[in-house]
């Protein structure tokens, strides 16, 4: 069986774009091989072990079915693993940009404190 270092697998099969990205995902901790945490970016993986990882706030699990020889086109890179990742959970509504406020309160408009000086007698 063909065996291949860690980071290299991940920058083949584009889960990052470069190798040293590859290390410091590794380094954090981000990344389980077979259900162990690994922080070795040396670490052998190859057919048949099962990556689990975080990238960008999702959680990835592939199965490695080939350990691929280059950085190819993305179709390329899809063909080196299985995607057993479970389907992401479904974002809330975005609240409104804006917060929503009654009519008249707030800060006064300009023609407000117009009114409000002429009633306190503070025209110029």
């Amino acid at each position: 069986m063909d065996k291949q270092r860690l980071d290299k697998w991940l920058f083949f099969s584009r889960a990052v774009k470069s190798r040293t990205l590859a290390q410091k995902l590794i380094e954090t901790g981000a990344v389980r091989v077979n259900s162990e945490r690994t922080d070795r970016s040396d670490h052998k993986v190859g057919p048949g072990d099962v990556l689990t990882m975080t990238v960008h706030t999702r959680l990835l699990v592939w199965r490695i079915l080939d350990p691929g020889t280059r950085r190819g086109p993305a179709p390329e890179a899809a063909l080196l693993y299985e995607d057993l990742s479970p389907a992401p959970v479904p974002r809330e509504a975005a609240p409104p940009p804006h917060a929503e406020r009654d009519p008249g309160a707030g800060r006064p408009t300009k023609k407000q404190r117009r009114d409000t000086d002429r009633l306190q007698g503070d025209e110029d």
